[in-house]
């Protein structure tokens, strides 16, 4: 079988092969570049192993181009890398590894491409090509990767207890694989993680975690959530979650399993977005339910605070997963603070102020909110969702008729707290939080007007029951 490459990467490639032969060195494509070009799957990133040095191909590789582009030499690993616009190739020498049990630092020696292709995580990602010219573009196929790729399923090239417990990242990376490429574990090595899978406790956070990233960017990232579940890494990578799982049912009383719901809306809101963030606005939305659930009699299972609780409870879980702690957590926070308030606009007898008050809350969120809480529909009972889904395309019209009407969103008052101190020659004090914060109400709840005009009326009303006047200059 042949690779066929892109116009732009069979120049690539060539230049790679005239390189390898001024060197006098065999070199080859691996990995994940030539898995991706049998499957017809986008990929910007090439692999290049050579037996020889890496970093000297990578150098005669660059200087057949005008201009010579860039080379990054990264000594310590015997690596190298050469960017252009639109590819990243990194070149290095075939190598042979081993490994300490505490530890997923190999101790690398040169080795064969055979010892190079041991070494891989799977039979896909093992597969090489040629790049001598005289056999250019003919695959190296030592453990059935082919036929792998074409049953779609995912192997190990060594037993798979030795591959995880060399580097037990792997395990993350093979539900990670089978969620991005929509294959299957094989039963032995699904059975190896589960058996091993306290060793991914080795693994630093910041690893575990762009796994779980890349996880969250799949079409369907349910399926990788619940195969971490079946393989007991979930209990030790994010136990909070775990305790979602279950459906109590008192007095003939049940609720829905939370987990299972929580991976629904996760799943919808990737139909529906891109914004990893959103997606982990669904997957933490529900989080605090197990903390708030009771059991009252007359109205069953409650849940009552947990979008509070839960928005509490973001900073803490995002500090955990090593996941940043930026406008990007401050969004998700927000998203699972708000997550119910748009149900409650679904009423017609909802009024302009409630509206007011969830576009000022939400901001530039509010598009985001909004798929997030159409997401969060997940009965089974399909005309009890097509009456919500009728009821948000009202809080849709009634949430624009309010945004052209008073321009809320972002909307900061008209009356500022240094404006306030100014006027009433006063310094900061709570006297001019409350006053700031009763204009602040008064325009959201619609007694006053939007503009400067009557803010400041009304502010001369609240300062005076203070007993403060303004300074007259």
């Amino acid at each position: 079988m042949q690779i066929h490459f892109t116009k732009r990467e069979g120049e690539l490639m060539k230049a790679v092969a005239n390189a390898a032969a001024e060197l006098g060195v065999p070199a080859f494509a691996v990995g994940g570049f030539v898995r991706d070009k049998i499957l017809d799957r986008p990929t910007k990133d090439i692999d290049i192993v050579c037996l020889g040095d890496g970093m000297q191909l990578a150098q005669a590789f660059a200087k057949l181009f005008q201009p010579i582009p860039p080379v990054s030499l990264f000594k310590t690993f015997g690596t190298a890398q050469v960017k252009f616009s639109d590819i990243e190739i990194e070149f290095v020498g075939a190598r042979k590894e081993s490994y300490a049990r505490d530890s997923r630092k190999p101790q690398v020696s040169p080795g064969s491409i055979e010892d190079d292709q041991n070494r891989r995580d799977f039979t896909v990602n093992a597969l090489a090509v040629e790049l001598s010219n005289n056999v250019f573009g003919t695959i190296v196929d030592p453990f059935g990767g082919l036929q792998d790729i074409t049953d779609k399923m995912l192997r190990t090239p060594l037993a798979p207890e030795q591959t995880f417990d060399d580097d037990p990242l792997r395990m993350m990376r093979a539900i990670r694989f089978a969620t991005q490429l929509n294959f299957t574990i094989t039963p032995a090595t699904f059975t190896a993680i589960q058996k091993m899978a306290d060793r991914i406790n080795i693994v630093s956070q910041e690893r575990i975690t762009d796994e779980l990233q890349k996880i969250m960017m799949t079409a369907v990232p349910s399926k990788g959530w619940y195969l971490l579940k079946e393989a007991g890494l979930l209990k030790h990578i994010f136990p909070l979650l775990l305790q979602l799982e279950g459906a109590e049912t008192l007095d003939g009383i049940g609720h829905k399993d939370n987990f299972s719901h929580t991976l629904q809306v996760l799943d919808n809101v990737a139909v529906t977005s891109n914004d990893i963030w959103l997606r982990w606005a669904a997957l933490l939305h529900d989080i605090a339910k197990p903390k708030t659930k009771r059991f009252e009699t007359g109205l069953g299972w409650t849940f009552h605070g947990h979008e509070v609780v839960g928005a509490r409870m973001v900073p803490k879980i995002f500090t955990q997963l090593k996941l940043p702690l930026n406008e990007h957590m401050k969004m998700v926070q927000k998203l699972v603070a708000l997550h119910l308030r748009p149900i409650s606009l679904t009423k017609e007898s909802v009024t302009d102020s409630a509206v007011r008050r969830l576009l000022f809350d939400a901001g530039d969120d509010i598009e985001s909110l909004m798929l997030l809480c159409a997401a969060d529909i997940t009965s089974k009972n399909q005309t009890k969702v097509k009456r919500y889904l009728q009821g948000f395309e009202f809080v849709k019209i009634r949430l624009q008729e309010v945004e052209e009407k008073d321009s809320i969103r972002n909307w900061q008052p008209p009356i500022t707290g240094e404006m306030i101190m100014e006027i009433f020659n006063i310094t900061p004090s709570k006297q001019v939080g409350v006053i700031k914060d009763a204009i602040r109400e008064a325009i959201l709840d619609g007694v006053i007007p939007n503009d400067y005009k009557a803010a400041y009326d009304f502010m001369l009303q609240e300062a005076a029951k203070q007993g403060l006047f303004p300074i007259i200059k």
